[in-house]
């Protein structure tokens, strides 16, 4: 019988796919289709679909319904209730900013991996010690930023980090650079405005410049 990956190595499987992160909020259900062709095409395939909005969800769904090659997780989840509906909703993967003991717990159940937000060592020893050894860091600028992920190493040498918040095109090689993180994530590969202008092309090309500048 063939041994099933755990959850932690199928996340790491999912984050070694694209090392960055959009993190997207959709405001229509009409843009979601567009603009997962158009980072895909330029080479970002691994997205974060929050439910900060009333699109989100439906958005997330069309794109797994319709840009195959996409890989979808679902964000800004909060309680198990919104852990429950993206599963529900076939998602690859799940993300937070934060995590409740009761969240935690929830997620040690379900079905797909589940990256915690953490910004503190006690919030970290509490995710590691459900089984959660890589975190989301957040958030990472405003939480210490660099010094404080390369302190984190230091007493956790077996975590590993998606640092998410004040990253931008500029920074994020340096994040990427560091030995305890897989992926980064942001919302400069997003603009509001081009999405609401529909400016895919844009969108594609910054998405490409990104592969480009992180050696993918």
């Amino acid at each position: 019988m063939t041994n099933m990956p755990s959850r932690e190595d199928q996340l790491a499987a999912l984050l070694a796919v694209g090392g960055v992160i959009p993190v997207i909020t959709l405001d229509r259900l009409e843009d979601a289709v567009p603009l997962a062709r158009a980072l895909a095409a330029g080479g970002v395939r691994l997205l974060e679909i929050t439910l900060r909005t009333p699109a989100g969800l439906e958005g997330a769904r069309a794109i797994m319904r319709e840009v195959p090659n996409a890989v979808v997780g679902i964000g800004t989840v909060l309680t198990p209730d919104d852990l429950r509906r993206a599963v529900d909703a076939g998602a690859r993967f799940a993300l937070s900013p934060g995590a409740t003991p009761a969240l935690l717990e929830a997620a040690e159940a379900a079905s797909i991996p589940f990256l915690p937000g953490i910004s503190t060592a006690s919030e970290l020893m509490e995710a590691m010690a459900r089984g959660f050894t890589t975190a989301k860091f957040f958030p990472a600028t405003a939480a210490g930023g660099l010094a404080a992920l390369r302190a984190l190493a230091g007493p956790f040498p077996q975590a590993r980090f998606c640092p998410t918040g004040g990253i931008t095109e500029v920074n994020a090689a340096e994040w990427l650079a560091q030995p305890n993180v897989v992926a980064v994530g942001g919302s400069w590969l997003t603009p509001v405005a081009e999405i609401a202008a529909g400016q895919w092309d844009a969108i594609q090309e910054r998405a490409r410049r990104t592969r480009t500048m992180l050696g993918g």
